[in-house]
């Protein structure tokens, strides 16, 4: 039984790393990277259709994205939507593909995006603690129906307070190293 809840403590922590991750590769760096599109939707068709599945996204240069649209004819819908994302980007429509280039952020930008790392890093964090919140409950629910011991019940919650620590330690090796990245000139 103690193994079930750690197990499904680590899952649902691993998921919180995953959003963690998934959300700093749209935050926005001096470097330029294909996932910071991932918010964009454009209206095609009369559908709202997500960038990534209308155009290959490529990286030629640190500072550029091109955006090539398999349907050429959407080519002003894309650069419509990218300007309305509100990413900060000057879109360069040539006809045939689209090239964002990516301005180096000012140093005050730079400190906001940090504050805005750490207050995913923060979420994250209250996310895992979270789970460990609900993980303890659950085994002193199982503890007070007896279905375990209290040492065994004692056991699972040093355990589970173990995976917080761990998953916790890494939350925050990813925000240092994305606040790293953020300051790199």
């Amino acid at each position: 039984m103690l193994d079930g809840v750690s197990k499904n403590s680590t899952d649902h922590m691993e998921k919180a790393l995953k959003i963690l991750k998934d959300e700093f590769s749209k935050l926005r760096t001096g470097r330029a990277s294909p996932a910071i599109l991932d918010v964009v939707r454009v209206e095609y068709y009369g559908t709202v259709t997500p960038l990534n599945q209308m155009a290959s996204i490529n990286c030629p240069e640190p500072r550029m994205l091109v955006v090539q649209p398999w349907d050429v004819s959407s080519i002003s819908a894309i650069e419509k939507a990218i300007q309305k994302s509100e990413l900060g980007l000057n879109p360069q429509n040539d006809g045939k593909i689209i090239r964002l280039p990516f301005p180096p952020l000012t140093e005050e930008r730079r400190k906001d995006l940090v504050k805005v790392a750490h207050k995913i890093g923060e979420e994250s964090r209250i996310a895992v603690r979270n789970v460990r919140r609900n993980s303890m409950e659950e085994i002193k629910k199982l503890e007070k129906d007896k279905k375990i011991s209290e040492d065994d019940g004692k056991r699972g919650q040093h355990k589970i307070q173990e995976i917080t620590d761990h998953y916790i330690k890494k939350v925050d090796m990813l925000v240092d190293s994305k606040s790293k990245e953020i300051l790199e000139v």
